[in-house]
């Protein structure tokens, strides 16, 4: 097959989740455990860190690949979902995988993808593995896909595993409860293998520890090793979020930092990460102060990435971000409304299989909304959206495409406006 045919059989021949939804999902690790033995278990011949959790896992895996590469180690990544390009979620130094290595792949392991009938995610994970190891990659940042116990991702055996936090999200797969949601991201825990905690909370905190107990693995959580604040220097317009750095444990020299995803939501994840290197140090890695400064500067030139609070133009200020639950959007919502504007415009668009009254209900109601549906399977039709939206005070239209609810939007919209776009990883996908 050509790139073109093999993205088109990947796509649709493959089981896919972000098209599907929970249909795609293939219950277990042994399609996962099948294809990586037949490649000769490449997940066993390189190193890597484990990152899950409910938010901001895509965010702190980028974070950790730029250290990583910084301090000049050769660092595979692999992320999900991708927002233009698939070889987006397989990257080494931040080089997308060539689309002759993709292509390469799934001709040589066809037959077995037709025996098999993996899902689409279960064959990426396969490809990206293989990738890792046929490159000699020092270090691989892996995401987590979905939940983590039973994620495709969960067979290898990490130097650390991260789990950023917990909130409600796919609670149809991964339960309605936050300590049954931490218990699936628990998962990925391994034996005698540390696992840093970014948010200690007191309904999921039980569940980690009768997990890190089980597995004799060190816990840390990490808002008990750090606190992080914006610098009373950062300026609005900055490309940089200037950060504050109160140390619990002295281990550091960092007071200050500069971190070019300027979402403040990021304070967060930089705690995780902070700590992840701090636990990564101890296990012998070489990751210096300069390098983890240098990097955090720099996280989007080195590693590709896109949609996190990015600002896509100027008068009037446009941004998108792929926050889409209910933390997600409440963590947007804070960005939105700590950025001087005057009237704020907002393109909107989710997916079916969400519960759009809690998102619904947080969203501002003095704003403009603009309602669309992205071009996916699984998209809420944007007439339904809008209806639903009205329940809740929310006035505007709707549009049968991105592209036209965007530009509508911008026609609309004055110097000092301030339009926003999101609601779905799908819809920013769209923009970026």
């Amino acid at each position: 097959m050509t790139y073109p045919e093999t993205l088109k059989f990947l796509y649709s021949r493959l089981p896919m989740f972000s098209r599907q939804g929970k249909s795609a999902i293939k219950s277990g690790l042994d399609n996962t455990i099948k294809l990586c033995e037949s490649l000769g278990n490449p997940q066993n011949k390189f190193r890597s860190i484990h990152i899950g959790g409910t938010n901001g896992k895509g965010s702190s895996s980028h974070m950790l690949a730029a250290i990583f590469q910084q301090a000049g180690y050769k660092t595979g990544l692999y992320t999900s979902p991708h927002l233009r390009d698939f070889r987006e979620r397989i990257r080494i130094n931040g080089e997308m995988i060539s689309e002759q290595e993709v292509t390469a792949f799934v001709n040589s392991q066809i037959e077995l993808i037709n025996t098999l009938e993996p899902s689409f995610f279960e064959v990426t994970v396969a490809m990206a593995f293989h990738f890792f190891a046929e490159h000699h990659v020092d270090i691989a940042i892996i995401e987590v896909g979905l939940g983590g116990r039973l994620d495709s991702t969960n067979i290898i055996t990490p130097e650390l595993s991260l789990i950023t936090n917990i909130g409600y999200d796919h609670m149809n797969i991964l339960g309605d409860t936050l300590p049954r949601i931490a218990f699936e991201k628990a998962g990925i825990i391994k034996q005698e293998t540390p696992v840093i905690i970014g948010q200690k909370k007191a309904e999921t905190t039980p569940v980690f520890l009768e997990k890190a107990a089980e597995m004799n693995s060190k816990i840390i959580f990490a808002s008990e090793e750090w606190e992080i604040h914006k610098s009373h220097e950062q300026t609005d317009s900055s490309e940089l979020l200037k950060l504050d750095i109160v140390q619990k444990s002295k281990t550091f020299e960092f007071r200050s930092l500069e971190l070019d995803l300027t979402g403040t939501y990021q304070l967060k994840n930089l705690a995780g990460v902070l700590s992840a290197v701090k636990a990564l140090r101890l296990n012998g890695f070489n990751l210096p102060d300069d390098a983890v400064k240098n990097a955090l500067r720099s996280v989007k030139s080195l590693t590709g990435l896109m949609g996190r609070w990015q600002i896509l133009e100027r008068s009037p200020l446009l941004i998108c971000d792929t926050g889409h639950n209910e933390d997600g959007i409440k963590e947007v919502l804070k960005n939105i409304s700590s950025t001087p504007h005057h009237h704020l415009h907002m393109v909107i668009g989710m997916v079916n299989d969400k519960d759009i009254h809690k998102i619904l209900a947080l969203l501002p109601k003095n704003a403009i909304y603009y309602f669309c549906q992205p071009d996916i399977p699984r998209a809420r039709p944007s007439v339904e959206l809008r209806d639903e939206a009205l329940k809740f005070n929310l006035n505007g239209n709707y549009y049968q495409t991105v592209a036209d609810a965007l530009k509508s939007a911008k026609s609309h919209a004055k110097p000092d406006d301030l339009i926003f776009v999101g609601g779905s990883t799908f819809v920013v996908a769209e923009v970026v």
